[in-house]
């Protein structure tokens, strides 16, 4: 008999069987069964614990196919989020607040999920508003793949002089007078913000399995109950893997992870993998944590960039030859593999690659291309011929707007073409690629997949690559599963599956478009096990030491999923100029010289603004 029941809900199993149900039993940790109330409270006993769903909408546990948690536990209490933040007065405002309780010799970090198109004002922070809000605490803002801001504080731990010199792909701004301004910029590669990133003092060990488990609290906040790492820069194995398999040692996980070994050392990429392959397998762990294969990196000359603040990059020719003997060793040990791509160019000369180790060394086991904005339906052809699949995240819905002003908004159409993915039959996962840029929340990237829009409301596609709300949920569901090997566990919410599953804030799929974005879970199951409760159900919800150290942002700053979303500003929006103008404007809510002032990364700033729907130009 059950020993968990939910009842009078609306159940999104997903499964081919019942797709809709009301109720649903779970027994240990899968699902038992799904069905009406009537049919489902069969299976009660007296020991069985029973819910009621209040009529909420449940779907199978989100699972985020391409993140960084691992690396981002280990900082998440530190760092100051900007997600759902409104305007650049609050942002500068959460800074100065965040400095004044910074002790020394710490910094504040602002690490990526935000865009200067959420803000009211349409425009970044400046450096002498960060210098004023931050004037004696070290301050790092990430914004994109672009660039990093740093006041004046920052430039002194750093010792970044006039004397300093640029260092390769990277460029220190300097003023007239040949002094930093506090400006880095990603010329074109991002390694210049990452390298200064991780000069930046570390939490000690303890904060960091306090500041893991309170990111995992985050994401069961909203929804997620599986994820799949795919590594990242500075992130070595199995030295920098200790938190969480203390975490997972101490049964302290409330996400199952699947995790990719990141190759992280120019020359010794092959040999990395060649010690790797003597020391794990693909499969070890359990279902909580496991090992998943190779990548994101295997070869630092196979690394293309995103930042569309600079034109696409060309691989250096040896990039081949490395490549191809890293993918030959990973064949011949039938070891799982994904690699960076974002431009169809640079997945052109991959699949040329790993076409012919197929040629010699048939591929046994799954491959992934990540990102694939720019990807041709050819190039989609191919991988689905060879076995692999396509991991998707909503960078787009943080950098549309310079990607249309590099590209045109023809090309935006289809970046990346997932409904021409789905149509094709290739595996599709959703995913954020959180959480240097893109923000971990996977509402923004249901609500950009739904609407295709960005988070500063541009839209980007047609109807041709938007996706249905289900659509949308099965490749961040069954879709995502996929991508480690688990379809036949996760994903849905069928018999025998595990029991994995989010009770939603509002109705997902019956909400309007913009209130997508402030979807959270009021209740998350992993393997049956009640995770987070909120709401109706925070008396379930299992108790979490505060967030350390004591002058963490997280224990006194709102985190992202407990804001109003930064794009329902409504009321603070809709009121008249400062001059008495009769007519308020419902995007800038200020006075209109601001469309004519501050810059945007357009070149036609009339469709810009009217594909927004602005009455700036009407006044």
């Amino acid at each position: 008999m059950a020993d968990l029941i939910l009842h009078n809900g609306r159940i999104t199993t997903l499964g081919p069987a019942a797709p809709d149900a009301s109720a649903i039993a779970i027994k240990g940790s899968l699902v038992q069964a799904t069905g009406s109330d009537t049919e489902i409270m069969k299976l009660r006993t007296g020991s069985t614990k029973v819910v009621d769903l209040n009529k909420r909408r449940v779907i199978p546990g989100l699972n985020d196919s391409h993140t960084h948690l691992i690396r981002g536990g280990l900082n998440y209490n530190m760092e100051l989020r900007w997600e759902n933040v409104p305007s650049v007065a609050d942002a500068l405002r959460l800074l100065r607040e965040q400095a004044e309780q910074t002790p020394a010799p710490q910094w504040v970090r602002v690490v990526g999920g935000w865009s200067e198109f959420q803000f009211a004002e349409r425009r970044m922070p400046t450096l002498e508003e960060v210098n004023a809000a931050a004037p004696d605490t070290p301050v790092f803002i990430l914004h994109l793949y672009a660039r990093a801001l740093l006041n004046r504080a920052a430039l002194k731990v750093l010792g970044i002089t006039r004397d300093t010199a640029n260092p390769p792909g990277g460029l220190i701004e300097k003023d007239s007078r040949g002094e930093p301004t506090g400006m880095l910029i990603a010329k074109p590669s991002a390694l210049i913000l990452y390298s200064t990133l991780a000069q930046g003092p570390a939490l000690p060990v303890e904060d960091q399995i306090n500041s893991t488990r309170h990111f995992m609290r985050e994401l069961n906040r909203l929804g997620i109950t599986s994820v799949i790492d795919a590594g990242g820069g500075g992130q070595n194995f199995p030295d920098d893997y200790n938190v969480i398999q203390r975490l997972h040692a101490d049964k302290a996980m409330t996400i199952r992870i699947a995790y990719n070994l990141f190759a992280q050392k120019a020359g010794q990429e092959l040999s990395d993998y060649e010690r790797w392959i003597a020391m794990t397998e693909p499969g070890a762990g359990d279902d909580m944590l496991r090992m998943n294969g190779a990548g994101e990196n295997l070869a630092w000359s196979a690394a293309d960039f995103e930042n569309f603040l600079e034109p696409r990059p060309d691989l250096a020719p040896p990039m081949e030859k490395e490549l191809e003997k890293i993918v030959e060793l990973l064949a011949t040990n039938k070891w799982p593999f994904r690699i960076h791509a974002t431009y169809d160019e640079t997945i052109d000369r991959f699949l040329s690659v790993f076409e012919r180790v197929n040629g010699k060394t048939p591929f046994e086991t799954r491959f992934i291309i990540d990102h694939a904005e720019t990807i041709s339906e050819c190039n989609i052809e191919r991988i689905k011929v060879l076995g692999g699949g396509i991991a998707t995240q909503h960078r787009m819905a943080f950098q549309g707007e310079y990607f249309i002003d590099r590209y045109g908004s023809e090309a935006a159409k289809a970046t990346p073409p997932i409904a021409k993915m789905l149509d094709i039959g290739v595996p599709v996962g959703g995913g954020t690629d959180a959480t240097r840029v893109a923000s971990y929340d996977p509402w923004v990237a249901l609500h950009w997949l739904t609407t295709g829009q960005t988070v500063g409301g541009l839209p980007l596609y047609g109807e041709a690559n938007i996706l249905s709300r289900e659509a949308a949920l099965e490749i961040w569901t069954k879709g995502s599963a996929w991508f480690s090997g688990e379809q036949d566990k996760k994903g849905t919410l069928a018999t025998g599956m595990y029991a994995d599953l989010a009770v939603l804030s509002s109705d997902y799929m019956m909400v309007p478009p913009q209130e997508i974005r402030q979807i959270t879970s009021v209740l998350t199951v992993v393997g049956g096990r009640v995770v987070f409760g909120d709401a109706e159900y925070l008396d379930i919800s299992p108790p979490i030491p505060p967030a350390s150290p004591s002058w963490s942002p997280v224990k006194h700053a709102a985190s992202p999923a407990m804001r109003p979303a930064a794009g329902k500003r409504e009321n603070s929006m809709a009121r008249a100029c400062h001059d008495d103008c009769a007519s308020s404007c419902g995007l800038h809510g200020h006075h209109h010289q601001i469309a004519w002032t501050v810059p945007i990364p357009v070149t036609d700033k009339t469709s810009f603004w009217g594909a927004l729907g602005c009455s700036c130009f009407a006044v």
